[in-house]
């Protein structure tokens, strides 16, 4: 085929594809008009697009007809599609959040990394803290990010920064965690970024616990429970 014809073809598919894109973001602004639309790409699922929507994944119609709330699911390689997409966006998040803007508990060492979404207010969350030499124990690293659920601004948000404004942070999360109310204090810190961070890859609650591979686990898991699930999620990706 001569190169003139193939130039012509990639630009009419090009053409059509971005056709399409401006055919599904017109259709989810109908119901959304204030929707924020992250991504538009081609769906393992023929005749739709996927669409990320403020950490959310959803599937439209190329001419903007239908959408379709759910997970894509790959039968036959027994894979879940849609959170397989959705661990690698939560990979890619985070490896944007450089280690000192995080609050480790890490042991000599380290067989496996969670990042760890919190509250200090959360009930779960101070469980979970409770187990820190547990986990520690059996090679679990535990890198913790804010995410006070009552918002910006809100207590939870302020007990935050004075944990993250504290001479000596990982203490002062140790004592937070314990129902200590810490001296108020004011510095540059990173709470309203990381909690921005957790509504863009969509979580709904704390602790968030999410492992090396992008996998999300929703809630507090006892040290033996979560090394168990840790080492199963690694041996998996090595099949």
């Amino acid at each position: 085929m001569k190169p003139l014809v193939l130039a012509s073809l990639f630009a009419a598919a090009s053409f059509s594809a971005q056709a399409d894109d401006k055919v599904v973001r017109e259709a989810i602004q109908t119901l959304v008009p204030n929707a924020s639309i992250d991504s538009i790409a081609e769906s393992a699922l023929p005749g739709f697009y996927e669409v990320s929507l403020g950490g959310q994944l959803i599937y439209v119609t190329t001419d903007g007809r239908y959408l379709v709330q759910g997970n894509v699911y790959d039968i036959a390689n027994k894979v879940d599609l849609t959170e397989q997409k959705r661990n690698g966006a939560r990979v890619a998040a985070l490896a944007e959040v450089p280690r000192d803007r995080r609050i480790v508990f890490e042991p000599k060492e380290v067989k496996h990394r969670i990042t760890v979404f919190t509250d200090i207010d959360c009930g779960y969350c101070r469980r979970l803290h409770q187990e820190m030499a547990e986990y520690n124990a059996r090679g679990i690293a535990v890198e913790y990010l804010f995410y006070p659920r009552a918002g910006l601004g809100s207590e939870s948000f302020q007990k935050a920064v004075n944990v993250w404004c504290a001479p000596d942070r990982n203490a002062a999360m140790t004592r937070a965690k314990a129902g200590e109310t810490l001296e108020k204090r004011e510095c540059d810190n990173p709470v309203s970024v990381d909690f921005q961070l957790g509504q863009q890859i969509g979580l709904t609650g704390t602790p968030a616990l999410i492992t090396e591979d992008g996998t999300l686990l929703p809630g507090y898991m006892p040290a033996d429970a979560l090394l168990q699930r840790l080492d199963g999620l690694k041996q998996a990706a090595t099949q």
